[in-house]
């Protein structure tokens, strides 16, 4: 076949005193996600997609948080060594969505330059990177705000 999806998530805590960094842009606001790198879910998740697509291991596996080497690390980093990875193996990336949840902040005056970050990584035209983002309507870890996660789905092509 010539084609396929693959499908990630990814989930962190949020806590005062950490940067927000999502889709590859800083944002501010009060609270920060929590992780050994930058903890850019909707990075992660997105790896993750490409990662399964292509049949590889997940994120953990390639970037473990018991290696000091990604302590820190830009999660745009970690999107072009997967995107590099897959690329090895003959496939490039034809499109990916995401979807954010989180309550606060808002995050629609952010998707275009998250879409101007993630495009150039992947190879791709900013229209072929889809970003959406919802709340938990108040329910849960994401309504009550201890956390945020995404939802992402790439299909690659060989060649």
């Amino acid at each position: 076949m010539n084609f396929r999806v693959g499908f990630g998530f990814d989930v962190h805590r949020l806590a005062e005193g950490r940067a927000l960094w999502l889709g590859g842009v800083r944002i501010e606001h009060t609270v920060g996600i929590v992780g050994h790198s930058d903890a850019d879910v909707l990075l992660h998740a997105l790896c993750d997609a490409l990662l399964g697509a292509a049949g590889l291991p997940d994120i953990g596996h390639h970037f473990p948080d018991t290696d000091a080497r990604w302590k820190g690390a830009d999660s745009k980093v970690l999107l072009r060594e997967v995107v590099r990875l897959i690329g090895e193996r003959g496939w490039r990336v034809g499109n990916v969505d995401c979807s954010l949840v989180m309550e606060r902040p808002k995050i629609k005056p952010h998707i275009p330059a998250m879409k101007r970050a993630i495009a150039p990584i992947l190879g791709v035209e900013e229209d072929a990177v889809g970003i959406k983002a919802t709340t938990n309507e108040k329910l849960g870890y994401v309504g009550r705000e201890e956390g945020v996660c995404a939802y992402a789905v790439a299909l690659i092509a060989k060649g």
